[in-house]
């Protein structure tokens, strides 16, 4: 049987002006956004809502996507390291072994605390511009937000980081830059396949419309995806958190839980009657 085995060694920058360089990863976090933006445009124009209401909404979720993600790493994965750091929990800063601190960009970023803290900012949003029902924005983000987490993951293929266990033969990815001479799972694109095949399901879901309520999507959106991630956590690398106290499951699969059962909730009670 043919094995395919990658020898990965990539740059995680695309483009170096001196000290300074894009990098891939938050190349892929630009590109979601923009991507989202273009999506939300097309869906409010063909709903006839008035798309100047789009901009305070992009402010909204980028700010909360990247507050409740950073937040989330640290409270979820790494709270025993940064309760004695807390000026590095919003800055891009790391301590040096010298007692100084050193510039390392914007590091440590969780996905379960990104899906709480957007979920807290558009109900924020919603309160003040008041112009359609919570579950209605949300049934519409959730669409490309499906998307940019497609393109997060790869981002961290190219940073070489949430990788997946060793495969135990001649099939996976050598992440070369590691340091490591043998296959792993590639995790990131596993993940990364499947929310975009997530993304066409929810957009034909809602291209169909008309036979649910609101929160139908958003409903889908949480049970499918956090049990994609609940499923590929079990060839996935440990990433701490509180697993240690809890070790039947890790600590992406206990966030999960709760979120495919709201997801399942949500879905149940809104299907089958129309908006």
């Amino acid at each position: 049987m043919f094995l395919l085995k990658i020898h990965w060694e990539p740059s995680t920058t695309l483009i170096n002006f001196g000290n300074f360089g894009i990098h891939y990863y938050s190349l892929m976090f630009v590109l979601a956004f923009f991507l989202g933006f273009s999506i939300m445009k097309k869906m409010y124009i063909k709903e006839k809502v008035s798309i100047e209401t789009l901009e305070p909404l992009l402010f909204h979720v980028v700010v909360a996507t990247l507050l409740g993600a950073r937040l989330g790493h640290v409270f979820f994965y790494d709270w025993a390291y940064y309760q004695t750091h807390l000026m590095e929990i919003l800055l891009p800063i790391r301590e040096s072994a010298d007692g100084g601190y050193s510039f390392i960009g914007f590091q440590g970023l969780a996905s379960h605390g990104a899906a709480i803290g957007i979920l807290i900012g558009i109900i924020i949003y919603q309160k003040r511009y008041n112009y359609k029902p919570l579950l209605w924005i949300v049934d519409r983000l959730v669409i490309p937000t499906t998307l940019g987490a497609a393109f997060v993951r790869v981002g961290n293929f190219f940073n070489s980081e949430i990788v997946g266990n060793y495969t135990g033969n001649n099939f996976g990815v050598v992440f070369l830059n590691r340091g490591e001479t043998l296959p792993r799972h590639p995790a990131q694109l596993y993940e990364a396949i499947c929310y975009l095949i997530l993304f066409f399901v929810l957009r034909n879901i809602y291209r169909k419309g008309n036979h649910h309520k609101n929160g139908f999507i958003m409903g889908v959106f949480m049970s499918v995806l956090f049990s994609i991630r609940f499923i590929i956590e079990f060839v996935k690398e440990s990433q701490g958190g509180f697993e240690t106290f809890l070790p039947i499951l890790s600590t992406g699969q206990w966030l999960s839980i709760p979120l495919i059962l709201a997801g399942l909730i949500l879905m149940l009670r809104t299907y089958s009657a129309r908006v």
